[in-house]
C-alpha cells in the first residue's frame, strides 16, 4: 500500500461530496421522491401520482422539485448553507445522492479504512445495507486511492428494502415501519453496478452477496474482514450481521453502526456486546451513528 498524494486526497474528498449530492445542492431540477409520503399517503393517490409521472414520460417530462426533501417533514424550507450542514449529519434523504449517510460518516469511514491500511490489519470491507452503494463506492475507491490490490469490498443486501418485522423472534422490531418505506429502499443490484460504473469503480473486487441476512451472511465466502459496516435499521438486521461477521473482524478492526440512533439497533448493539463482553469503548460519529475498534489483543 502507498499513502496518497494532495491529488488522491482531493479525488476523494470530491467523491464524498458527489455521493452526498453536496455539489449541486441548490440545482432547480431536482427529481420529485415521493418516499416522504409513502407511509400516510393513501394508495389512490399514490398511484393517481405515478399514473401521472408515466404520462408524462411519454413526452420526455417529469415532475420535480427545487429543493432537497429532509427526513422529517417539519424541516422549513432553508438556505443552502443549512442544507448543507444538514447534509454532513446526513440528516435527510437527497433524491439525487448515491448515499443517505452524510460527510461526517464517510469521513469516518475513510478514517477507518485508512487506519487499517497503514497499520496492515488484514481483511476485506463489508457493508450490509447499501442502498445505492455510495458508502461501498467510497470504499472501493478509497482502496483505489491507495493501491491496494488485495481486499474485496462486498454489498450485503435483499436489493427489495427491509423484511416485514418478525416480533416472535426479535420483539424489539415489534411495530416497526421501514418496510413501508420499500419504494425508496428497494435498489436493484442492476442499478448499484451502473452506479459503480460511473466511478469507474466496477470490478473483480466489489462482491454482491444478495439476499436476506440470515440467509447470506452465515455462509458467505468472506476469510477475514478489516471494517465491517452496518446499515440494517432493525434489530433483527443489526443482531444476524453481528453475530456472522463479528467472529471474523481482526483484532485493530472497525464496527461501524449506521443506526445507533434507532433504538432497535441500538439494543442489538447493546446486547450482543454484552454476551461476547466486549468491552472496547464507542465512539459517536455525528449523533446518529457510531464505532468501535476490536481489541488488538
Amino acid at each position: 500500500m502507498t499513502s496518497i498524494d494532495g491529488q488522491d486526497s482531493s479525488y476523494l474528498d470530491l467523491l464524498k461530496r458527489r455521493l452526498t449530492d453536496s455539489i449541486l445542492i441548490d440545482d432547480p431540477l431536482a427529481n420529485l421522491s415521493l418516499y416522504r409520503a409513502k407511509a400516510e399517503t393513501p394508495a389512490w393517490k399514490r398511484r393517481a401520482i405515478s399514473a401521472l409521472r408515466s404520462f408524462l414520460a411519454r413526452y420526455r417530462l417529469q415532475i420535480v422539485e427545487p429543493r432537497w426533501v429532509p427526513w422529517d417533514p417539519g424541516f422549513p424550507n432553508t438556505s443552502a448553507d443549512e442544507l448543507l450542514r444538514l447534509r454532513s449529519r446526513g440528516l435527510g434523504w437527497p433524491a439525487r445522492a448515491q448515499t443517505l449517510i452524510g460527510l461526517q460518516r464517510l469521513d469516518n469511514i475513510q478514517y477507518c479504512v485508512e487506519t487499517v491500511l497503514q497499520e496492515g490489519v488484514p481483511g476485506d470491507l463489508i457493508e450490509t445495507g447499501v442502498w445505492r452503494g455510495g458508502a461501498c463506492i467510497f470504499m472501493r475507491a478509497i482502496l483505489k486511492a491507495h493501491g491496494d490490490q488485495t481486499r474485496a469490498v462486498w454489498l450485503a443486501d435483499s436489493f427489495t428494502g427491509l423484511p416485514l418485522p418478525n416480533a416472535a423472534d426479535y420483539p424489539a422490531d415489534a411495530g416497526d415501519k421501514h418496510h413501508a418505506w420499500n419504494d425508496f429502499f428497494a435498489v436493484s443490484r442492476a442499478e448499484i453496478e451502473v452506479n459503480f460504473r460511473r466511478y469507474g469503480l466496477l470490478d473483480s473486487r466489489v462482491r454482491f452477496l444478495e439476499g436476506w441476512f440470515k440467509d447470506t451472511l452465515p455462509t458467505a465466502p468472506i476469510e477475514r474482514l478489516a471494517v465491517m459496516r452496518l446499515d440494517g435499521d432493525m434489530y433483527e438486521s443489526t443482531m444476524q450481521a453481528l453475530e456472522a461477521l463479528y467472529p471474523k473482524l481482526s483484532p485493530g478492526g472497525f464496527v461501524i453502526v449506521d443506526d445507533y440512533c434507532l433504538p432497535p439497533c441500538a439494543r442489538a448493539i447493546t446486547d450482543f456486546r454484552g454476551a461476547q463482553g466486549i468491552a472496547d469503548p464507542m465512539r459517536e460519529i455525528d449523533g446518529n451513528a457510531v464505532f468501535w475498534r476490536r481489541a488488538s489483543q
